[in-house]
């Protein structure tokens, strides 16, 4: 019934936009980007898509990537016929897109996130799923859309940075059927990979060192944490690329972490957390900040200074687990 209301309100809209969310991820991305592919092969029709913060470079081999636009471009007195959000939690995590969400004739949520509350009018959720792109592909063979090169080298960018190069614990038997499945339309998986993990540029890597050298360990190093300042980014010449995307796995990857985190200085009273977890769930720690995600992967933004958004942030985790 949902995934009539889906290809209805599809063939019924002259005008749709898809919506990825603040600071993207390849399961964002990948998922706009299949979209688009799949409603111009399966309905003849252009979507436009939107972006609310810079596209990391290593994403910039998308197909269709290149017509994304930035929301600074777009008309907010506009009204859309569809809205879809690919990957968006919650609807804030679309900042300044939400407006023309909020304006938008018909809304639809595809989302894999266990804290979504679907706020759309068609929410198509499914926790279960390694990423918004697994859940994507599966609508796809619902409804037996026709995909294309094109759309299959998009879903797998979504699924295999959401899962680790699948190595995280949402990977599963589905996940893996439905990669191979996506490798029969002729994509290349090492090209990929090289694209998405061996493209950083220098100033990158070299910060990712800088601020890992700068880690603190608390609790028996059973807790790994690291500060990442304005003045850092300026430092390695950030030009607004999100630098720390992985950095927060680095820390989980020593061996007696428990639960890494990364507290970012966005200005004097705000901060961005992104937590990482072996084990605990720490979607119950990010909730209490007004944030989510997933058991083992989440985050928050803390009305706080950096130290003293550390502290708030470590006295929930004795609270909860020490």
């Amino acid at each position: 019934m949902i995934l009539e209301q889906l290809d209805s309100s599809i063939k019924n809209s002259k005008n749709i936009l898809l919506v990825s969310h603040i600071n993207p991820d390849g399961d964002t991305l990948g998922s706009i980007c299949a979209l688009y592919s799949l409603i111009k092969d399966n309905y003849k029709k252009t979507c436009e898509m939107v972006v609310v913060s810079q596209i990391p470079s290593n994403y910039e081999f998308l197909p269709n990537i290149d017509k994304a636009r930035f929301i600074g471009e777009f008309d907010f007195s506009r009204e859309y016929d569809l809205v879809i959000n690919l990957d968006v939690a919650s609807i804030e995590r679309c900042a300044d897109a939400q407006i023309l969400f909020n304006k938008a004739k018909n809304t639809v949520n595809i989302d894999h996130h266990e804290t979504n509350n679907a706020y759309a009018k068609i929410n198509i959720i499914d926790s279960n799923a390694s990423a918004a792109a697994e859940v994507l592909f599966e609508i796809t063979k619902s409804l037996n859309w026709k995909i294309s090169k094109e759309s299959a080298v998009s879903l797998y960018v979504g699924i295999m940075t959401d899962t680790g190069c699948f190595r995280f614990a949402n990977t599963t038997r589905k996940t893996m059927e439905y990669s191979g499945e996506l490798l029969t339309f002729g994509i290349n998986p090492s090209e990929i990979y090289q694209k998405c993990y061996e493209s950083n540029s220098k100033d990158m890597v070299l910060f990712q060192s800088y601020c890992v050298n700068k880690a603190k360990f608390v609790n028996n190093d059973k807790i790994a944490y690291t500060i990442v300042y304005k003045k850092y980014l300026e430092k390695f010449n950030n030009k607004g690329e999100d630098f720390t995307d992985g950095l927060t796995e680095k820390l989980r990857a020593i061996k007696t972490t428990e639960i890494a985190f990364v507290v970012k200085e966005l200005n004097a009273s705000t901060s961005k957390i992104s937590m990482r977890s072996k084990e605990k769930d720490i979607a119950k720690i990010c909730s209490v900040f007004g944030g989510g995600g997933h058991k083992l992967a989440a985050g928050a933004v803390v009305k706080a200074n950096p130290e003293e958004a550390v502290k708030l942030i470590l006295e929930e985790i004795n609270k909860n687990y020490l």
